[in-house]
């Protein structure tokens, strides 16, 4: 006789389920992501990431004695510099924050107020703090985020070694490039993966970011979309070093590492 697996999404559980779930106060993981472009052979709903390592982390946590369920990703980010890609979705930063506000209220109106936000989107992060600072004011309820590709920055290193991680580390490469490889390979157009680009520059400055360039050593913010910095999508690293073996290595650590930031967290908030 087979064993059903266990149920790790709010979206699986039955009215009944739920109520006897959610009655023991178990964490729950927010995930959110975006819709953008990520390069010419990768897809455009980096959320899909997002929500299958909010599984894997959910999945862990449970397994080695945590209650843990994953609420349902939010697909669309806030707006920043990826707006001129065909095909991108994404809502103003006001909506952003009117939606986390509304999703918080849902969950927090139930008593679950042990919750984790995973955000896969650098156009999430201030919105995300901005709410969840106005629940912990008005409530007192902490809720920490994770802004999961910068949490791969470390195991990258030590999965490539410094200098190959520097030349893979970039938008529409390194880490998601990799992840995608592994999670998604039918998703993935191999004969499209582009050669790096040389970097451009803005008022004579060379761009060093997302969206910075540096004058005399100093990051200068200019408000230009991501088309006057990176054309196809790929800005610093060369996504032809990526690989599903580097992205099988950090799905792994990215998941250890969750779960057991999901036990501290509940630890720390069993007796609230």
């Amino acid at each position: 006789m087979t064993t059903k697996p266990t149920k790790v999404r709010m979206a699986e559980l039955t009215g009944g389920e739920a109520r006897e779930a959610y009655a023991r106060r178990p964490i729950i993981l927010l995930p959110m992501g975006s819709h953008e472009d990520q390069g010419p052979h990768a897809p455009m709903g980096d959320f899909l990431l997002a929500d299958r390592m909010a599984e894997l982390i959910a999945r862990r946590a449970t397994e080695d004695g945590t209650e843990t369920y994953v609420a349902p990703t939010l697909p669309f980010g806030g707006a920043d510099y990826f707006g001129h890609m065909p095909g991108g979705m994404a809502m103003s930063q006001a909506t952003l924050r009117a939606v986390i506000r509304d999703l918080l209220d849902c969950l927090l109106r139930h008593g679950l107020d042990r919750l984790i936000v995973l955000n896969g989107h650098g156009g999430n992060v201030q919105a995300v703090h901005d709410e969840c600072q106005a629940v912990y004011r008005a409530r007192k309820v902490l809720i920490p985020s994770l802004y999961l590709w910068r949490v791969t920055n470390a195991p990258l290193v030590r999965i490539l070694g410094a200098e190959k991680a520097k030349q893979t580390m970039g938008h529409g490469a390194d880490p998601l490039s990799s992840l995608y490889m592994h999670f998604f390979p039918d998703l993935v157009r191999h004969d499209m993966i582009p050669a790096p680009q040389p970097l451009p520059s803005v008022l004579g400055m060379p761009v060093t970011g997302f969206p910075t360039a540096s004058f005399e050593g100093t990051d200068i913010h200019v408000p230009v979309e991501l088309d006057e910095l990176a054309p196809n999508g790929v800005r610093a690293g060369d996504p032809r070093l990526c690989s599903a073996e580097t992205g099988r290595q950090l799905a792994e650590e990215l998941a250890a590492f969750g779960a057991r930031f999901v036990r501290h967290f509940a630890e720390q908030t069993a007796r609230q």
